[in-house]
């Protein structure tokens, strides 16, 4: 409607079925949803988007510093958690923090998100950093149980949490919040500031915590690639990445580069550049 309006015109939309389109399409919707979102909550000014919050919320005290949780991974592999940050300035970026989750169970969230919280919250304590009135996690009842049993475990008090669960069919708006001391979950109307700042707070969460997950998912595959290559140990490998400052120095790296590596020399530079040259 709006295009026929705006040209004049007679128009006729086709949705093409190829996954290439459906990729764009995506990626077109997901680029004007969070435009659209940034756009009304500058509506609303973040300490008016906090004190709604408080009050919609039903919370005792007043939100002046955010932190929001969540969990990226495929199929359990290379799990990473992360941690961003919002106060009354908005998003604070530098105290974003990622965590590479190690020793759980693939694909269990609640171990997952129950590891980032603790070794979060135990830094903060130790550093007498700023605590969270609210923390908020991505997920259900189950999530705020971890969370909940975090702070406990760590003996932090007066802080609120809110856990964030995703609707039917996954649909922004549709979201039930759960809050601690409320026996059941509560619903905000997307028109709600309060909400939107919700959902603009964990959907960065989200995208910090999925750039996370492909770095070290990219990052895991060429280490594994490297232990492929004939003749270089662990020890070599390690020579390798050392010299080149990591696994990208390492891919650009020439003939007559890699023949200076301590361990490497002619020997064993060949093998090692025609496997590289094989896996770009």
């Amino acid at each position: 409607d709006a295009l026929r309006e705006q040209f004049s015109a007679k128009l006729k939309l086709i949705d093409n079925a190829a996954k290439h389109y459906r990729e764009l399409c995506h990626l077109a919707t997901v680029n004007v949803t969070e435009q659209l979102q940034q756009k009304m909550l500058a509506q609303t000014s973040i300490a008016e988007s906090y004190e709604l919050l408080q009050l919609e919320l039903s919370l005792p005290f007043p939100v002046f510093r955010v932190e929001c949780f969540d969990v990226s991974h495929t199929f359990g592999a290379a799990t990473v958690a992360s941690c961003v940050v919002f106060d009354e300035r908005g998003a604070q970026k530098e105290q974003y923090r990622r965590f590479n989750i190690t020793d759980v169970t693939a694909g269990d969230d609640y171990a997952a998100m129950k590891q980032a919280l603790l070794r979060r919250y135990t830094r903060v304590k130790k550093r007498d950093d700023p605590m969270p009135d609210l923390l908020i996690v991505d997920g259900g009842k189950g999530q705020m149980t971890q969370a909940l049993a975090v702070l406990q475990d760590l003996q932090i008090s007066g802080v609120m949490i809110l856990a964030v669960a995703k609707g039917r069919a996954r649909k922004p708006g549709l979201e039930k919040l759960w809050v601690y001391g409320l026996d059941e979950p509560i619903s905000l109307p997307l028109s709600s500031p309060a909400m939107r700042l919700i959902q603009s707070v964990r959907d960065e969460a989200h995208r910090f915590a999925i750039s996370g997950h492909r770095k070290k998912r990219y990052q895991d595959s060429i280490h594994s690639q490297l232990e492929n290559i004939p003749g270089i140990g662990a020890a070599r490998r390690q020579a390798l990445l050392k010299h080149f400052g990591g696994r990208q120095g390492l891919l650009k790296a020439s003939f007559d580069e890699l023949v200076k590596v301590p361990g490497i020399g002619q020997r064993y530079a060949k093998s090692v550049y025609l496997y590289l040259q094989s896996i770009k």
